[in-house]
């Protein structure tokens, strides 16, 4: 057990302090790891300890199971990732007896037969001694019990006779551990943290962080890491609070940064002096961190898994104009490939959209007609289909047509399928399986239909700073303007089907985020008809959800580990 009091990895102990210090330099690390990429994970470290030195740190901080990546999942049940982590972090360990700065770093450590989320502090050239994770979470898309054996309450570790009250994550999140540690002498609160972004999630960390704070009476260092993984994306917004609970440091969103804090000890305790402050994440600026995190989210799915960029269908809509922005925004111009695939049923404005905002993007764009294919398949299935008249059958063959030509393009030249669903289609089903559905990530798939057109406006009228695409009006107005259609038919329009999106998203979030009954949800002024519709319509779309491709989260109640329902399912709640 790494316990302050054993001296089982030697310095770092309580008793062994040989100085008194006042001044204390703490390098926050926001990097962004790679998931079971060891050895590319310690480099990242290694770089930020390089950064950390220039700036005259003594100690390097980093994110929660930054060695691994976060978050691993059954990937740590593997004993030869664990023995990686163990061989890379004592070699990065033997760094430190340069005299450069301690690191802290999050990893997987064995302890005997357990497996611990653990804060290791590597200094001196060895392993000093380290924390375990007490809270494992197992709400949402945490599920850390499941790999992982929670230490014991945390004393605080020492170091340069500051004793620092290290927590881990969700170790923050309830009272009991920040309570332990400062009765046991704990002086400065430092979390190391992996913190998937939500909407809202950094008002949420710093309500939380400012409760510690105001029980504690001590200041707080929160460490977050940055980047996606999967369906998950993490903002970094790593900051610092005062004692006063005032906030003193605050690292950009987004992006890997290093950054130096300055703590000093004085009469009442040790205190951060005022230090990198970035922009507060409110008003307008909450639709730029959702624009932000579907990019990144996709820039590092397809630079991390290695695809040399993506393909999907533009057909003029405001969903694929969205997805082809955020992608050449994350991959930039030339990797981006788009087609329309027009029907007998699509019209010219769409073809004119789609153009135009091809042009305005500077992307690849190819036309490929489906009308053979269509005419092809309603003669195979003549004789089968005699005496039946057209329906959604007929609508599908052309989505699924589509998808097959996606895919052949994905196959050929090994792009990625790009799908351009939104969440309110996917709540429903007002999507079609191995067609539009048909791909291998969904920017889109956690965004409502009302959220889209707000992203779209925005985009138009801003440039992130660390976008690949051009500057200025990259979609059509006309796109934005238009009414929605799916054009499997003609005069389609997808209100001939679905509530408009306003009504459609505002029950949506009621039901997914709020799981709020039809009652409550009437008394917000909604018809109960369609709210009950739209409940059934959600249910019965359960079975097309299992099989749509990952994509970024950002609302409390993504699709998949986030909100699992039976396909199978007898309870309607419709009385």
């Amino acid at each position: 057990m790494l316990r302050p009091a054993e001296g089982r990895y030697g310095p770092g102990n309580l008793d062994n302090a040989t100085r008194m210090t006042d001044r204390l330099s703490i390098a926050v690390g926001q990097i962004n790891p790679t998931v079971g990429a060891v050895d590319g994970n310690l480099d990242l470290i290694r770089r930020a300890r390089a950064d950390a030195a220039a700036a005259g740190a003594d100690l390097l901080v980093t994110g929660e199971l930054a060695v691994s990546g976060y978050p691993p999942e059954d990937l740590v049940r593997k004993p030869a990732l664990v023995d990686r982590i163990e061989a890379g972090i004592k070699v990065l360990a033997a760094e430190t007896a340069d005299g450069g700065p301690a690191l802290l770093i999050g990893t997987p450590w064995r302890d005997g037969d357990r497996l611990h989320n653990a804060a290791l502090l590597l200094d001196g050239g060895g392993i000093a001694t380290g924390r375990y994770k007490h809270l494992l979470p197992t709400y949402g898309v945490f599920d850390e019990d499941r790999v992982f054996d929670a230490g014991p309450m945390p004393g605080p570790i020492a170091f340069r006779d500051v004793r620092l009250g290290v927590m881990v994550c969700e170790d923050m999140w309830e009272a009991d551990v920040t309570e332990t540690l400062e009765e046991s002498g704990a002086e400065i609160l430092v979390v190391i943290n992996g913190s998937p972004f939500e909407v809202d999630k950094a008002d949420q960390r710093l309500n939380l962080a400012v409760a510690r704070v105001t029980e504690s009476g001590l200041p707080l260092l929160y460490v977050n890491q940055v980047g996606g993984q999967d369906e998950l994306v993490f903002d970094g917004a790593s900051f610092a609070l005062g004692a006063d609970r005032s906030l003193r440091c605050q690292a950009d969103s987004w992006i890997e940064q290093t950054v130096l804090t300055e703590w000093t000890r004085g009469a009442d305790g040790w205190e951060c002096a005022p230090g990198a402050m970035a922009a507060p994440a409110n008003g307008e600026a909450s639709i730029e961190n959702i624009y932000r995190a579907v990019t990144l989210g996709l820039r590092d799915y397809v630079n991390k898994n290695r695809f040399p960029g993506v393909i999907l269908g533009l057909s003029g809509g405001i969903d694929s104009a969205l997805s082809a922005a955020v992608a050449v925004d994350a991959l930039g111009p030339e990797r981006v490939h788009c087609v329309m695939m027009p029907s007998p049923y699509t019209s010219n404005e769409s073809l004119e959209d789609a153009a135009e905002c091809a042009g305005l993007l500077g992307l690849r764009y190819d036309t490929v007609g489906i009308e053979s294919a269509m005419d092809a398949f309603g003669g195979m299935l003549s004789g089968i289909f005699e005496d039946t008249e057209p329906d959604a059958t007929e609508e599908n063959i052309q989505a699924r047509s589509r998808g097959l030509i996606v895919m052949a393009i994905s196959n050929k030249f090994g792009y990625m399928a790009l799908t351009t669903g939104n969440k309110s289609e996917m709540s429903v089903g007002y999507a079609t399986l191995y067609g539009d559905m048909c791909g291998g990530y969904s920017v889109l798939k956690d965004v409502y239909k009302t959220t889209v057109y707000q992203l779209s406006n925005w985009r138009n009228q801003h440039h992130p700073a660390d976008a690949l695409g051009p500057a200025g009006r990259v979609i059509p107005e006309r796109i934005i303007t238009k009414v929605p259609s799916a054009e499997l038919k003609p005069g389609q329009t997808d209100q001939d089907t679905l509530p408009p999106y306003d009504v459609l998203d505002d029950i949506l979030e009621c039901l997914i985020e709020g799981e709020r009954a039809v009652d409550e949800i009437v008394a917000r002024g909604h018809d109960p008809a369609t709210v009950r519709r739209v409940w059934q319509m959600l249910d019965r779309a359960e079975y097309k959800r299992r099989q749509a491709p990952p994509g970024v989260k950002i609302t409390s109640r993504a699709f998949g580990r986030d909100r699992r329902y039976p396909i199978t399912n007898g309870f309607t709640g419709l009385v």
